[in-house]
């Protein structure tokens, strides 16, 4: 199965941006919907964006929507979040996730079965 690495978090001042990564590697993920989940200390695993196989379709958490864009580039097997606007109830260790079942499953019960060890993004107010 494909294997997942995330980069890219950091510090960021509130309002400030930052892009993450998610490189993939192993087994072709091109047929992988992708998705990013982040957990703060104390709190559950939250969703954050999906995006489809194809490309074609995005799906957002409410607490996102607007500020953050999820996109992947398959000739570099690489999804990508693009976190504008940073406030600092965004920080949190950032997962990266990818799931083989149809888009619908996906976006329906927000279980992915392939996981990143994770990013960590800290915004300072």
């Amino acid at each position: 199965q494909v294997q997942l690495v995330e980069s890219g978090g950091g510090l960021v001042q509130a309002g400030g941006s930052l892009r993450l990564s998610c490189a993939a590697s192993g087994r072709t993920y091109s047929g992988y919907n992708m998705g990013w989940f982040r957990q703060a200390p104390g709190k559950e695993r939250e969703f954050v964006a999906a995006i489809s196989w194809n490309g074609g379709s995005t799906y957002y958490a409410d607490s996102v929507k607007g500020r953050f864009t999820i996109s992947r580039d398959d000739a570099k097997n690489t999804v990508y979040l693009q976190m504008n606007g940073l406030k600092p109830e965004d920080a949190a260790v950032y997962y990266c996730a990818a799931d083989s079942r149809s888009w619908a499953v996906v976006v329906s019960t927000k279980i992915f079965k392939v996981w990143g060890q994770g990013t960590l993004v800290t915004v300072s107010s």
